[in-house]
């Protein structure tokens, strides 16, 4: 009859065997990787990526061509405010007084067009040269649509089509000669400032907006 172990035998350790109770190295566990399982022969599919929060998403470039349609409809409001006041108040204006009306339109005109479209537009280059236009031609249409309301209140609007039909480039010669006959250097002056103030405010605006 067998008799029992004068001791009772040692507790296996997960490792194995240790006579030396030493402590059983630590095991590593793996990480969950989200995704589906690779498949033989083909490479791992990517692990899955959770969203970004809402106030980390990339920058978006704007929107020119709605910069350009919201400063279009701003520069044909400016300028036709600026056409009823000239037509209202031409009899009492000196010509300082209307060289200085002339500039101060083209300037908000341009300060307008550029506000805006470098608002929505967020700084793009094709959007500021389209709003540097537009208010260059916001300057000129206002000054030259002046012309024949003057003439229709003056005499009647039928008179005032009349010119125009057999007339058509009558307001943008007078836009372009001064009274002596020569080139009208100021109008000139006051298209580069009104493209100048639209491109350059455009271009301010839409680094901040970009940097936002």
């Amino acid at each position: 009859m067998s008799q029992p172990p004068p001791y009772p035998p040692p507790p296996q350790q997960p490792g194995g065997f240790n006579p030396y109770l030493q402590p059983a190295p630590p095991q590593q566990q793996q990480q969950p990787v989200f995704g589906p399982s690779p498949v033989p022969g083909q490479p791992p599919a990517p692990a899955f990526q959770p969203p970004q929060p809402l106030g980390q998403r990339p920058a978006t470039g704007g929107n020119p061509v709605g910069a350009i349609v919201l400063g279009l409809a701003a520069s044909i409001l400016v300028a036709l405010l600026y056409t009823g006041l000239i037509a209202a108040t031409y009899k009492e204006q000196s010509v300082t007084v209307a060289n200085a009306l002339y500039l101060a339109h083209a300037l908000i005109n341009g300060a307008v067009v550029g506000f805006l479209v470098g608002s929505v537009g967020r700084g793009n280059n094709g959007a500021g040269i389209g709003g540097a236009v537009i208010a260059a031609l916001g300057a000129f249409f206002g000054y030259v649509n002046a012309l024949p309301l003057i003439f229709a209140l003056e005499e009647t609007p039928k008179a005032a089509f009349d010119l125009l039909e057999h007339e058509p480039f009558l307001p943008a010669k007078l836009w372009w000669h001064n009274n002596t006959g020569g080139v009208d250097w100021l109008n000139l002056l006051g298209l580069v400032l009104a493209a100048a103030v639209a491109w350059g405010l455009c271009y301010v605006v839409g680094k901040r907006r970009r940097q936002a």
